[in-house]
């Protein structure tokens, strides 16, 4: 027997067009020979359709591509999607073939943590589902189910052969190593081999990789499909086990971090129908990476960088923008910003009169920026992608409407550090980041002399307490007794609190890690617990 792992990326909600997919995929099994055809997690109607899922005639669309769905000869489609039975709601499987409905499966365990948000919708299931197809007895679960023992053991225990496990797992850092490593352990404890389909693509901040794979009885992947592609992944099922098939090679951390961002930025634009981006170049490394990111993604006609420099804007800021936009073939504009800042400070005069400088005037330079990108964006129909870091997030080193201002934040779950390590990686590929970016110090570039390290601690300490404290909900006291300063963790964790209301109003951005500031950061603006 030989079964089909249809690694697809469907849209939200696009439930005519993910029906089309799903049948050019069968049709693609069937030419190849297989027998049966596995899709992702609510491959319908794309993950998460949120509240879409509260709408009844959302689910007359899923039943009437269903009924699209059954009418295939050939192979047996196991297809998820939502239903919706009297007052209940569940994440299913329906398994379908020749016309015949031959069972549905009910999500049995839910996920309410990280991104999760699955109590909200749906009802758990009770109990499991194994069809037969060539004499051999397949058990399918969804996801979640794979992560814990019962689903698996039941699905055994009702005499299942193989599992069959459609997934929407998102990216993080590790991901992939994780899921091998669950798969192994059900492996184990139940004695069958396992195929894993996954999702691919960007939804909103969720990145989906992919990675779709089959573990025979000895918990060896016996095939393994790539990230961050389509992919018609066939495994051969003989002899009771799964046996050798393709096995396409993983990207390394740095790069799977990098294919995730590329992911997030082409889906975010292309699902949305913007015909391309805008960033402001500032001859800095975020702006510099977030340029080459854009470049992959979209290609270099659907991207125009806007150079606006100021009196404190360096020289070799603007040779070094100038320098990468050549090597990349981008659009490019410089617009300088000083006449207006003077215009916008005669202005304040009056309610400026006896006051100190301060971070008014820098946080007018950074806002005059926005408002001309979000002109440009206006005039073309280009999104605006921001270029700040998660360490700038986490401490509030960032400028409310404006180096905040756009609709896509590329490096919003970025940490400083990783940047560069993203940046390294890009130019190792090929040198389009000069690397006098890469070098320089950081700055703003809103005072003279200014460098980020004036009123942050150094970037290794401060993504340290970072992830320590966001990712690993680690409290202040823990982090000091590792060996971090105390006047470092406290001056990270007090900017991370008092600048949540900032971060409420930064746009959506690709999550890469265990804990990013959006589905999975849900912390209270007006709070004073220590």
């Amino acid at each position: 027997m030989r079964l089909a792992l249809a690694q697809f990326n469907p849209v939200v909600g696009d439930i005519a067009g993910n029906t089309r997919k799903i049948l050019d995929l069968a049709r693609d099994a069937m030419a190849a020979g297989a027998d049966v055809l596995i899709t992702p997690e609510l491959a319908l109607t794309g993950y998460s359709p949120e509240d879409l899922l509260l709408r009844d005639h959302f689910y007359r669309a899923v039943s009437n591509a269903l009924d699209e769905l059954l009418e295939l000869d050939g192979i047996t489609l196991v297809v998820g999607h939502p239903v919706k039975l009297g007052n209940e709601r569940f994440n299913a499987a329906t398994v379908l073939r020749d016309g015949n409905r031959l069972g549905q499966y009910h999500k049995m365990l839910l996920p309410n943590d990280e991104v999760f948000d699955e109590c909200r919708y749906f009802t758990p299931g009770a109990s499991p589902l194994v069809f037969e197809h060539k004499g051999v007895k397949l058990g399918v679960v969804i996801c979640e189910d794979i992560w814990s023992v019962e689903p698996a053991a039941e699905a055994q225990e009702a005499g299942a052969e193989a599992l069959l496990v459609l997934n929407a797992s998102p990216f993080h850092r590790n991901k992939i190593e994780a899921r091998h490593d669950t798969v192994r352990y059900r492996c184990q404890e139940t004695g069958l081999p396992i195929a894993y389909v996954n999702l691919v693509g960007g939804q909103d901040e969720l990145v989906f990789d992919g990675a779709s794979f089959a573990i025979n009885r000895a918990g060896e992947v016996v095939a393994q499909a790539p990230t961050c592609a389509d992919e018609l992944l066939l495994v051969d099922f003989a002899g009771g086990d799964f046996v050798a098939g393709k096995q396409a090679a993983l990207p390394g951390p740095v790069e799977s971090v990098y294919q995730a961002l590329v992911t997030g930025v082409r889906d975010y634009i292309g699902k949305n129908g913007f015909p391309g981006v805008l960033l402001g170049l500032s001859g800095g490394v975020d702006s510099a990476l977030t340029l080459a990111i854009a470049v992959d993604a979209l290609g270099a006609d659907k991207v125009h960088a806007v150079m606006m420099p100021s009196r404190y804007t360096a020289d070799i800021s603007v040779d070094d923008s100038r320098d990468m936009v050549a090597r990349l073939g981008v659009k490019y504009d410089e617009i300088a910003i000083w006449p207006m800042y003077e215009s916008f400070m005669a202005a304040l005069a009056p309610n400026f009169a006896g006051l100190a400088v301060d971070t008014t005037e820098e946080n007018l330079q950074s806002r005059i920026r926005g408002v001309l990108l979000m002109a440009l964006s206006n005039k073309s129909g280009k999104l605006v992608l921001t270029t700040g870091n998660k360490s700038e997030m986490t401490t509030g080193y960032a400028t409310l409407y404006g180096d905040m201002a756009g609709g896509f934040a590329v490096l919003k779950d970025v940490a400083k550090t990783l940047v560069y390590q993203l940046c390294e990686w890009r130019n190792a590929q090929s040198e389009v980041i000069p690397l006098r970016i890469i070098t320089r110090p950081p700055s703003a570039e809103l005072r003279p002399d200014q460098v980020d390290q004036d009123s942050l601690p150094p970037y290794d300490v401060l993504d340290a307490i970072m992830a320590r404290y966001v990712e690993d909900n680690r409290s202040t006291e823990e982090i000091v007794a590792e060996g971090y300063a105390e006047a470092d963790v406290k001056k990270v964790v007090r900017l991370l609190k008092i600048n949540e209301y900032k971060r409420r109003q930064a746009p959506v951005g690709p999550r890469i890690t265990q804990r990013g500031f959006g589905k999975d950061w849900r912390y209270p603006i007006t709070n004073r617990f220590s």
